[in-house]
Protein backbone atom coordinates (compact mmCIF):
# COMPACT_ATOMS: atom_id res chain seq x y z
CA UNK A 1 0.00 0.00 0.00
CA UNK A 2 2.63 2.23 0.72
CA UNK A 3 3.88 2.39 -2.96
CA UNK A 4 0.63 2.39 -4.63
CA UNK A 5 1.20 5.65 -5.63
CA UNK A 6 4.22 4.90 -7.77
CA UNK A 7 2.55 2.40 -9.65
CA UNK A 8 3.79 2.67 -13.70
CA UNK A 9 2.03 4.47 -15.97
CA UNK A 10 1.75 4.40 -19.69
CA UNK A 11 4.82 6.47 -21.09
CA UNK A 12 4.05 9.77 -22.48
CA UNK A 13 2.59 9.44 -26.14
CA UNK A 14 4.88 11.97 -28.33
CA UNK A 15 4.41 13.82 -31.47
CA UNK A 16 4.40 11.78 -34.65
CA UNK A 17 7.70 13.82 -36.13
CA UNK A 18 9.93 17.34 -34.58
CA UNK A 19 11.41 18.91 -37.39
CA UNK A 20 14.53 20.53 -35.22
CA UNK A 21 15.19 23.32 -37.70
CA UNK A 22 11.59 24.59 -37.08
CA UNK A 23 11.42 23.57 -33.55
CA UNK A 24 14.58 25.83 -33.09
CA UNK A 25 14.38 29.41 -31.85
CA UNK A 26 12.58 31.03 -28.92
CA UNK A 27 9.67 29.81 -26.93
CA UNK A 28 8.11 31.78 -24.11
CA UNK A 29 7.13 29.57 -21.61
CA UNK A 30 3.44 30.30 -20.77
CA UNK A 31 2.75 27.89 -18.16
CA UNK A 32 4.59 25.08 -16.74
CA UNK A 33 4.76 22.86 -13.28
CA UNK A 34 7.67 23.73 -12.41
CA UNK A 35 11.19 22.71 -11.28
CA UNK A 36 12.03 24.02 -7.84
CA UNK A 37 14.95 26.16 -9.79
CA UNK A 38 11.89 27.66 -11.81
CA UNK A 39 9.89 28.83 -9.05
CA UNK A 40 9.27 32.88 -8.90
CA UNK A 41 10.75 33.42 -12.31
CA UNK A 42 9.36 36.06 -14.90
CA UNK A 43 9.30 36.86 -18.73
CA UNK A 44 11.29 32.94 -19.42
CA UNK A 45 12.17 31.97 -22.51
CA UNK A 46 13.76 29.02 -23.77
CA UNK A 47 15.70 29.40 -26.64
CA UNK A 48 16.62 25.81 -28.61
CA UNK A 49 19.45 25.64 -31.10
CA UNK A 50 20.84 22.58 -33.69
CA UNK A 51 24.35 21.86 -32.94
CA UNK A 52 26.70 20.38 -35.21
CA UNK A 53 26.24 16.79 -33.55
CA UNK A 54 22.79 17.11 -33.86
CA UNK A 55 21.61 17.76 -29.99
CA UNK A 56 19.82 20.88 -29.42
CA UNK A 57 21.51 23.72 -27.56
CA UNK A 58 19.10 25.30 -24.69
CA UNK A 59 19.17 28.68 -23.39
CA UNK A 60 16.69 29.18 -20.31
CA UNK A 61 16.65 32.98 -19.68
CA UNK A 62 14.54 34.49 -17.43
CA UNK A 63 13.96 37.56 -14.43
CA UNK A 64 14.19 36.00 -10.92
CA UNK A 65 11.87 36.98 -8.66
CA UNK A 66 10.23 40.02 -10.31
CA UNK A 67 9.90 41.36 -13.73
CA UNK A 68 12.62 44.19 -12.54
CA UNK A 69 14.53 40.96 -11.18
CA UNK A 70 17.97 40.07 -12.07
CA UNK A 71 17.98 38.71 -15.57
CA UNK A 72 19.54 35.54 -15.56
CA UNK A 73 20.76 32.19 -18.17
CA UNK A 74 21.54 28.69 -18.10
CA UNK A 75 22.55 26.41 -20.91
CA UNK A 76 21.44 22.97 -21.26
CA UNK A 77 22.08 20.01 -23.90
CA UNK A 78 18.86 18.22 -25.20
CA UNK A 79 19.97 14.88 -27.01
CA UNK A 80 17.64 13.71 -29.06
CA UNK A 81 17.41 10.39 -28.33
CA UNK A 82 14.68 8.86 -31.18
CA UNK A 83 15.32 8.44 -34.20
CA UNK A 84 13.27 9.24 -36.54
CA UNK A 85 10.47 11.12 -34.68
CA UNK A 86 13.08 13.90 -32.99
CA UNK A 87 10.49 13.95 -29.69
CA UNK A 88 12.13 12.01 -27.18
CA UNK A 89 15.25 14.09 -25.38
CA UNK A 90 17.58 13.76 -22.76
CA UNK A 91 18.26 17.04 -21.19
CA UNK A 92 22.12 17.03 -19.77
CA UNK A 93 21.88 19.56 -16.80
CA UNK A 94 24.40 20.31 -14.53
CA UNK A 95 27.37 17.42 -14.40
CA UNK A 96 25.71 14.06 -14.64
CA UNK A 97 21.82 15.35 -14.52
CA UNK A 98 19.44 14.10 -16.69
CA UNK A 99 16.02 14.34 -16.93
CA UNK A 100 13.32 12.75 -20.27
CA UNK A 101 12.04 15.23 -22.18
CA UNK A 102 9.24 14.28 -24.28
CA UNK A 103 7.67 16.65 -27.21
CA UNK A 104 3.78 15.46 -25.91
CA UNK A 105 2.13 18.16 -28.60
CA UNK A 106 3.21 20.69 -31.63
CA UNK A 107 0.70 22.66 -33.69
CA UNK A 108 2.01 22.32 -37.01
CA UNK A 109 2.63 25.85 -37.42
CA UNK A 110 5.11 25.12 -34.69
CA UNK A 111 3.55 28.05 -32.55
CA UNK A 112 2.80 25.97 -29.32
CA UNK A 113 4.11 23.20 -28.02
CA UNK A 114 3.99 20.83 -24.79
CA UNK A 115 6.84 19.44 -23.23
CA UNK A 116 5.91 16.71 -20.83
CA UNK A 117 7.72 13.62 -18.91
CA UNK A 118 6.69 10.12 -18.22
CA UNK A 119 6.76 10.88 -13.99
CA UNK A 120 3.78 13.22 -15.06
CA UNK A 121 5.95 15.45 -12.07
CA UNK A 122 6.48 18.74 -14.79
CA UNK A 123 5.22 19.84 -18.06
CA UNK A 124 5.70 23.20 -20.09
CA UNK A 125 3.21 24.83 -22.47
CA UNK A 126 5.37 27.28 -24.49
CA UNK A 127 4.48 29.63 -27.00
CA UNK A 128 6.17 31.59 -30.01
CA UNK A 129 4.39 34.80 -28.77
CA UNK A 130 4.43 35.84 -24.94
CA UNK A 131 0.47 35.31 -25.40
CA UNK A 132 -1.98 32.36 -25.75
CA UNK A 133 -5.69 32.45 -26.22
CA UNK A 134 -7.48 30.81 -22.98
CA UNK A 135 -9.51 28.67 -25.47
CA UNK A 136 -5.79 26.92 -26.65
CA UNK A 137 -5.01 26.11 -22.22
CA UNK A 138 -8.13 24.74 -22.23
CA UNK A 139 -7.47 22.21 -24.85
CA UNK A 140 -4.06 21.61 -23.74
CA UNK A 141 -5.01 21.22 -20.03
CA UNK A 142 -7.58 18.73 -21.03
CA UNK A 143 -4.81 17.00 -23.20
CA UNK A 144 -2.39 16.88 -20.51
CA UNK A 145 -5.13 15.34 -17.92
CA UNK A 146 -6.03 12.64 -20.73
CA UNK A 147 -2.97 11.66 -20.34
CA UNK A 148 -3.18 11.44 -16.43
CA UNK A 149 -1.49 14.98 -15.41
CA UNK A 150 -2.65 16.67 -12.16
CA UNK A 151 -2.25 20.05 -12.88
CA UNK A 152 -2.81 21.57 -9.27
CA UNK A 153 0.32 22.77 -9.53
CA UNK A 154 0.31 24.10 -13.18
CA UNK A 155 1.20 27.73 -12.71
CA UNK A 156 1.23 30.50 -15.53
CA UNK A 157 4.31 32.00 -15.87
CA UNK A 158 4.30 36.10 -15.60
CA UNK A 159 5.42 37.60 -19.27
CA UNK A 160 5.30 40.95 -19.92
CA UNK A 161 7.45 42.50 -22.48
Amino acid sequence: MLFSGCANREPIPVVDYVDLKRFSGDWYVIASIPTPFEKNVFNAIESYRLDEHGDMITTFTYNKGGFDGERKQHEFRGIVLDDPSNAIWKMQFWGPIKGDYKIFYVDPEYRVTVVARDQRDYVWIMARDWKLAPEKMTELRQKLEAIGYDLQGLKTVPQKW
